[in-house]
Order: structure tokens, then C-alpha cells, then sequence
């Protein structure tokens, strides 16, 4: 990994902040009705699941003309109040239909601590990615207290100078509980610690972040709607913007 670029990209990560992505834009004028689009036969939407060309991974019709972007951290509250009230009702109500697609793409807001939850949620097959990214946000509380208790993460952040992404990723992940979290849900530890320690993977979360500034992404989570940035971070905000575009 190319510390310039890790430099770069994290400094610009200390100007995000979790909860302040959705700023401004939006369109208040409602698109007429899109039409269904059955899924093939034998599937249902939500079971088509892809990596995209931009480092993230899409659920749904890969043709649907509704398409939803989210940048989103693992670590934030904010996003994971929408994985915990909106990640249901989004697929089962809206991407289940043909009419849209969500498309999901790590953004590391929080720097370090967001390195083994985003490496560890991409070291799985596509089919599960997205049960594992609403498993992390509904057990996000048990994480958040122990990012929560001050002294014991600058200790942890003190004792990590000097030393590899790769290794800071390894030592958040034990802290946190990651690694533990993904080893109860299938994923053998051997296999964790090594995608922990994938710089490659690494340095792709890093361009996704390039990505997200260049779409006026400035905190977590952002929606991007058709190429629009939602106006709003809840499930309201974002169901209100869906139905606007014809949902």
C-alpha cells in the first residue's frame, strides 16, 4: 500500500463524520410509476447480488431503473440505525420488485476502526454479503461500547504507531470483536485474519472512498438516488425519495 495514498485518503476521512451525509439535493417533483420487472425464474431479487465495477455490491435487477447507492460505515450509528429500521423494508418492499436496486459501498468514516468490519464484510461469498452487513448493524451496539470507552481505544491507538495498516486492521478487529462476530456466522478465523491482512482489499476500500468524495460524499451514511443525493439519512428520508422517482 502506497502510505501517500493512505495518508491522503484518511485525512480527508477526518473531514466526514458519521450521520452528516445527507446534506442537500433531491428532487421534490414525483417521476410517473415504474413498472415491475419479475425476477428470473426460480429467484427472487434479492438473491441477485453482484459486485459492481465501482468496488461496491449490488442487490437486485441490474437493469432496474431506480438504482441506490449508499455509502455507509460499518461503525456509525447512524447507519446502522438504517440497517436496523430501513434494510428490511427497502428489499422486501422495493428491491423485490425489479424497480430498484441498492448497491452498497463501505466508506470508511471512523479511519482504523472501520478497517476489519469492512474487509471482513467483503471476505464472504456475494450471496451473503448483505445478511452479514444487517447482521453487523443489529449487533452494532455491542461494538459502539467498546469505541465508546475512551481510555482503552487511544490506548489502543497509541500502542498501534509505527505499526502496518494491515496490523492496525488486525488489532481493531480483535478489540472490537470482529473477528469473533464473523467466526460465529461460518467464516473460519484463518480465513478472516487473512482478509484482514489483504492490502489489495485494502487499498480498494481506500479508492472507494476516492469514489464517495467525488460524489459529494461528506459523512456517512450518503444516499445517492439516480445520481442525486437524497436529502435525509433515515429509512422515511430515503423511502420518501424512492417513491419520488416513481417506486
Amino acid at each position: 500500500m502506497n502510505p501517500r495514498i493512505l495518508f491522503a485518503a484518511l485525512a480527508a476521512v477526518s473531514l466526514a463524520s458519521c450521520g452528516g451525509g445527507g446534506a442537500s439535493g433531491g428532487n421534490s417533483v414525483a417521476a410517473a410509476p415504474v413498472a415491475a420487472k419479475p425476477a428470473p425464474a426460480g429467484q427472487n431479487w434479492t438473491e441477485v447480488v453482484s459486485k459492481t465495477p465501482e468496488g461496491g455490491y449490488r442487490m437486485g435487477n441490474p437493469d432496474a431503473p431506480i438504482k441506490l447507492v449508499e455509502y455507509g460505515s460499518r461503525t456509525c450509528p447512524t447507519c446502522g440505525a438504517f440497517g436496523q429500521t430501513g434494510q428490511k423494508p427497502l428489499t422486501e418492499k422495493y428491491v423485490t420488485t425489479g424497480k430498484v436496486s441498492y448497491e452498497f459501498r463501505d466508506y470508511l468514516v471512523h479511519g482504523q476502526p472501520d478497517f476489519a468490519p469492512s474487509l471482513l464484510g467483503r471476505c464472504v461469498d456475494p450471496s451473503t454479503f448483505f445478511p452479514l452487513l444487517e447482521a453487523m448493524y443489529m449487533a452494532q451496539p455491542q461494538f459502539e461500547a467498546k469505541l465508546a470507552d475512551q481510555a482503552a481505544a487511544n490506548a489502543l491507538q497509541a500502542s498501534l504507531q509505527g505499526k502496518t495498516p494491515s496490523q492496525a486492521a488486525a488489532a481493531w478487529g480483535d478489540y472490537l470483536g470482529y473477528v469473533d462476530f464473523v467466526k460465529q456466522r461460518g467464516i473460519p478465523e484463518a480465513k478472516a485474519r487473512a482478509c484482514i491482512a489483504d492490502s489489495k482489499a485494502l487499498d480498494e476500500l481506500i479508492g472507494l472512498m476516492s469514489k464517495g468524495e467525488g460524489a459529494t460524499v461528506t459523512g456517512t451514511p450518503t444516499f445517492i438516488l439516480n445520481g442525486t443525493k437524497v436529502e435525509g439519512v433515515s429509512w422515511p428520508d430515503v423511502e420518501a425519495a424512492l417513491k419520488r422517482a416513481g417506486a
